[in-house]
């Protein structure tokens, strides 16, 4: 479920997506949500090292490079991208469980 969120960026940032979503034909939520989830899936990982996604560096540098080109279909796009949000919810599921643990044993 998508819920409206007010984010401030800085002018570099907001620049940065506005580009990426033109070029990509992608919304700039679209485009702020695909670089979240990257995000989640390339730090998560290295706080928990124990922490294992089915998507490597490089499986998820394979997966941008394919959604970004244009002989790529929008329903592999959509996969790719679908798959991008399980994977990174997974990830920040992981997290929050262990944060919650964390919180529980200062007690």
């Amino acid at each position: 479920m998508l819920k409206r969120c007010q984010v401030l960026l800085e002018e570099w940032q907001q620049d940065y997506i506005k580009n990426t979503a033109e070029r990509y034909d992608q919304s700039f939520s679209e485009v702020l949500r695909i670089f979240l989830s990257q995000g989640f899936l390339y730090i998560i990982p290295l706080m928990h090292h124990e922490y294992k996604s089915t998507i490597s560096g490089k499986e998820l540098v394979r997966m941008t490079k394919k959604a970004a080109n244009p002989n790529t279909s929008q329903e592999e796009e959509h996969k790719l991208i679908s798959r991008l949000y399980f994977e990174a919810r997974k990830a920040v599921e992981y997290r929050l469980s262990k944060v919650k643990k964390q919180k529980n044993n200062k007690r």
